[in-house]
């Protein structure tokens, strides 16, 4: 037996963390990237480990922390993880976010001011200890992801979304846990403790909004009085495959514009003169509601309840309206006064001799770089044990495109993004259908006596989709899962039929890709003989039981199939099956549709795996290749992004590439299980999950770079291909013109 170790990093690290356990077999994985120390072990923990994750069910990827921070200060381009800070649409590359987090502000047994953040104007972000980083995990907590989806492994009855992540952290701790590090001037605690939770759900009415919902309880032994809570963001809107993260220094961040919606109590963000034509969104921090033991605060149902707005320049100390506070007394200030209620918020010189030559609005509404805070409150008599629900959401949309410039901000640009704040307010509602915070008659779906929130109508689950590629062919097959679904309103099954989408030709290489808008519906069968949608029935996709085939890792039975033919080899094709209800009249809902995203693979139909190299011989294309082949698009890693393709290749082969004159200059292994992980083409444009993009199996794609990552010449050159299984080989050449 192996014997067993103890190791405590604190011997390699002193005075960083402590952290010990024993195991059989140790591993033991440490990275310092830009002062944040990450440990992972399922072992004894006696320190603070730091941990995020990104959401993934929704249309947003946003980053979230254990430490309260959301948002990555964009580390995740320099650390190689690739992982995205606030992305929307997912896979687009427009980032809305460098990080975010809250603040929590209050008198302190009436008196005493002490305000903590989570997060706080840092140029490079979170840091251990670093000042306004205040809140900290206990030793050992962490993430904990839950889902609604009954076929998610992470599926729990206590789940609000299809994907939440949940932590708790405090402010208690004047140095981090488990190390000798202070945390900077975090002198005066709240005691609290706060559970942070975002929620994410994968529908097409709801896929554009991350809730943020915060639980705070009073930990320590003294009432805190007049609090508020906020939250700080310092959004940052551009596109990374245009312009790569923070390169420029100072004039990557500073291209926004600011504003807020005092209807929608909605502060937000767009892209004022940086990529423009190629951001085209905005994000928006937006207060849902709050509830503590006098119940309900909302400013339209609460006259005493304030939602205040304030904005600074990014670090700036020294603008006399727009700076960032350096003390709990200035912090606090900024909670509880709000440039929204200044008279010069919408006036200017003209309007009111106090006001200068812009009105605030005005002002904010140019590019620059800005943090802004939205804080609610004030939440009174807040006893030790007690607790307060405080939520928010980040709502995102794509500008209502009306022909005039993004930097415009007009009220037509921002439909979209009005509407998609509204589903938010709309989800954080549930059963209180007339947002008065009391359950009224008729309004207790769940018959728990209680107002339950974060209610979202349900339409039919996601079909389980296979897809399988061929020469110039997509096959699609789907099991009849959605078919059950019951609806929670009517306890119904209300399934009426299937959508197939594909992408539009070349989407992924001739704009900014958004899935959910180039997602186009190709085929469209529904039940027959209900008088509903178009009566075509199932029957032209429904397989004979002797077709039907079975996953036999997961016992999904594929009862459905649809051929897309005609489409190009070597292209890639989005490709999406939905599902769809009828719809209910007596609750006035139309026809609910499953996520366009929740099951979407990148088909690339190719020829299928050789048996006979000797008449059906491999070859290369494009051939000629010219630099910038059609298909690549546009990347900041351009040169790593070519893509020439081999094809009719055996299921298990090499590939050895060589120049005219024999100097070898790279080899690739090809397989049945190839998904392109190995070319960097396909993590820029391809799936976010590799085992989503679908090959036919007689193909690999090339980069065009030796092995040693060098950029080849222009010329012939001369390719072998070695079937691992039979021995037998082939030699063939293609051109590269540049």
């Amino acid at each position: 037996m192996p014997r067993t170790k103890k190791i405590c990093t604190s011997q390699l690290f002193p005075g960083i963390f402590t952290y010990c356990y024993s195991n059989l077999l140790i591993t033991m994985r440490l990275s310092v990237i830009f002062g944040i120390v990450f440990f992972f072990s399922p072992f004894c923990v006696f320190a603070q480990v730091f941990e995020e994750k990104t959401t993934s069910a929704s249309n947003v990827r946003l980053n979230v922390t254990n430490v309260g921070t959301h948002g990555n200060a964009f580390r995740g381009y320099k650390d190689g993880s690739g992982r995205p800070s606030c992305e929307y649409p997912a896979g687009s590359g427009i980032e809305h976010m460098f990080e975010g987090g809250f603040w929590i502000g209050g008198l302190i047994d009436g008196g005493q001011v002490a305000v903590s953040t989570s997060a706080y104007d840092a140029s490079s972000g979170y840091s251990t200890g670093k000042g306004g980083f205040e809140f900290t995990a206990e030793p050992g907590s962490g993430i904990i992801t839950r889902s609604t989806r009954a076929d998610d492994p992470n599926f729990s009855t206590q789940a609000i979304s299809h994907e939440d992540f949940s932590s708790v952290i405090t402010d208690r701790n004047l140095i981090v846990p488990g190390t000798n590090i202070p945390i900077q001037s975090h002198l005066q605690p709240l005691n609290v403790e706060v559970k942070f939770e975002t929620y994410n759900w994968d529908y097409s009415f709801s896929n554009f909004f991350v809730t943020l919902n915060y639980i705070i309880t009073n930990k320590g032994s003294k009432p805190i009085d007049s609090m508020y809570f906020a939250v700080w963001q310092n959004n940052v809107v551009r596109n990374i495959n245009i312009t790569p993260a923070g390169s420029g220094g100072a004039a990557f961040y500073n291209k926004g514009g600011n504003g807020y919606l005092d209807s929608l109590y909605m502060g937000y963000r767009f892209d004022a003169s940086g990529d423009i034509g190629y951001t085209e969104s905005y994000i928006g921090e937006k207060f849902l509601g709050a509830e503590d033991k006098f119940g309900f605060h909302h400013p339209l149902t609460d006259k005493t309840f304030k939602v205040h707005y304030n904005v600074w320049e990014f670090n700036n100390t020294s603008n006399p309206v727009f700076f960032l506070p350096g003390s709990d007394q200035a912090r606090y200030i900024k909670l509880t006064n709000g440039l929204n209620f200044d008279p010069c918020w919408k006036q200017n010189g003209n309007q009111n001799p106090d006001c200068g030559a812009q009105s605030y609005s005005d002002l904010i509404n140019v590019s620059g770089n800005r943090a802004d805070l939205l804080s609610a409150g004030p939440f009174r008599d807040f006893k030790p044990g007690e607790t307060i629900r405080v939520a928010f959401a980040l709502v995102f949309a794509k500008k209502l495109e009306d022909g005039k410039p993004t930097a415009e901000n007009n009220y037509t640009q921002k439909f979209n993004f009005r509407n998609n704040a509204s589903w938010a307010q709309t989800a954080y509602n549930g059963e209180d259908g007339n947002f008065n915070g009391k359950l009224d008659a008729g309004e207790d779906a769940d018959n728990d006596g209680k107002i339950t929130r974060f209610i979202l109508p349900t339409p039919p689950a996601v079909p389980k989709t296979l897809i399988t590629t061929g020469d110039k062919q997509i096959d699609i097959f789907w099991s009849d899962k959605s078919e059950a679904s019951v609806d929670p309103i009517s306890k119904e099954k209300d399934f009426e039929g299937y959508r197939i989408y594909m992408a539009k030709f070349a989407y992924d290489v001739t704009a900014v890709p958004d899935l959910q808008k180039n997602l186009v519906k190709v085929a469209e069968f529904d039940l027959k003989g209900n008088n509903l949608f178009n009566e075509t029935s199932l029957d032209a996709i429904r397989l004979k039981p002797s077709e039907y085939i079975i996953d036999p890792e997961t016992g999904d039975t594929f009862k459905y199939h649809y051929t897309l033919k005609n489409v190009n080899n070597g292209w890639q094709y989005a490709i999406s099956t939905t599902a769809f209800d009828r719809g209910n009249k007596t609750s006035n809902l139309e026809s609910l549709e499953s996520s366009i995203l929740g099951n979407n693979y990148r088909a690339f139909p190719g020829k299928s795996a050789n048996v006979d190299m000797k008449n059906d011989q491999p070859f290369a294309y494009p051939d000629p290749y010219y630099a910038g082949a059609a298909w690549e698009g546009k990347s900041n890693f351009q040169e790593q992004s070519r893509k020439l393709y081999f094809a009719n290749l055996p299921k298990n082969c090499k590939i050895r590439i060589f120049t005219a004159a024999g100097d070898f200059i790279d080899e690739i292994i090809h397989n049945g299980d190839y998904n392109g992980t190995d070319t960097r083409w396909f993590s820029t444009f391809g799936a976010e999950n590799p085992e989503k993009n679908v090959f036919s199996g007689g193909e690999h794609a090339w980069d065009l770079l030796s092995q040693q990552a060098q950029i080849i010449a222009r010329g012939f050159y001369i390719f072998t291909v070695e079937d691992t299984d039979s021995g037998k080989s082939y030699k063939g050449k293609f051109l590269v013109i540049k």
